[in-house]
């Protein structure tokens, strides 16, 4: 429990800081997202840094908002959109990208995050617009409209 005391202590205090923030400043955040993402963000420039920090816990906290992170890009698809094959496909990578990030992987993470973008591109990207009718087309609704 020793190991990820720090970890916790560190989310309960971002968190609080942002819930002050959000209070006073009128800004619109998530605080448990903001000291998840502040601790595992100071956990890997500490480590860059020399400074140890707990191997278990940093692949949690990244994991936890990338799943975060693909929920709520979720909300903000268009209907006509499905949510669940966007974090079918977007979570993996996402992962993928969370992992290289942690072992200071930098091109394989700006690949994946690439991809990430892409992703998301084509889930928010406009539907096609409708093309036009055919002379079949009319002639069937013409058919159609005599029929009975």
């Amino acid at each position: 429990m020793n190991a990820i005391a720090p970890a916790l202590v560190s989310i309960w205090l971002l968190a609080a800081l942002a819930w002050l923030a959000r209070r006073t400043l009128r800004v619109s955040v998530c605080p448990i997202c903001v000291g998840v993402a502040g601790t595992w963000l100071w956990m890997l420039v500490g480590r860059m840094l020399g400074v140890a920090v707990d191997t278990a816990m940093l692949p949690l906290l990244l994991a936890g908002s990338v799943v975060g992170v693909a929920y709520q890009v979720e909300r903000l698809l268009p209907a006509s959109r499905s949510g669940a094959l966007f974090k079918a496909v977007a979570i993996p990578i996402g992962l993928a990208a969370a992992y290289s990030l942690e072992l200071s992987l930098w091109g394989l993470f700006a690949a994946l995050l690439t991809a990430l973008l892409l992703v998301a591109a084509a889930f928010f990207r406009p539907a096609a617009a409708a093309a036009p009718d055919s002379a079949a087309v009319d002639e069937l609704k013409k058919q159609m409209k005599q029929c009975c």
